[in-house]
């Protein structure tokens, strides 16, 4: 997992540099508390009803959907999301980027992630 500023780079420019590495790229937008960040992330990657919107099932809707990306026979996949100032100060923020590197590494090169910090 990379981290970013968005003083160095913005959303825009990240996509264009997945697009030229042949990856397909997914935003997931900005929210400022554990909870919203956990389900802005069951939305944007489209988890199934029942994600239960907390660490664990972040964890285990992340390998499912590495399994998933790994399994549809299209292009690798780079997750962009972008970290709101106030949520980088939340003790939630570290564990969740533990979380996502773990399903980047599982998903081996079918997943990357970058966090842009606003």
């Amino acid at each position: 997992m990379k981290i970013y500023s968005a003083d160095t780079w913005t959303v825009d420019e990240l996509r264009d540099q997945a697009a030229d590495a042949g990856r397909r790229s997914l935003v997931v937008p900005a929210a400022g508390s554990k909870k919203a960040v956990l389900a802005t992330f069951g939305e944007a990657l489209q988890f199934p009803e029942h994600y239960g919107v907390n660490l664990d099932a972040l964890n285990d809707s992340l390998h499912d959907f590495a399994d998933a990306i790994s399994d549809n026979g299209e292009d690798p996949l780079t997750v962009i999301w972008e970290v709101a100032a106030a949520f980088r100060s939340d003790r939630s923020f570290g564990v969740i980027c533990e979380i996502l590197q773990d399903a980047e590494s599982y998903a081996g090169k079918d997943l990357t992630v970058i966090a842009v910090c606003l």
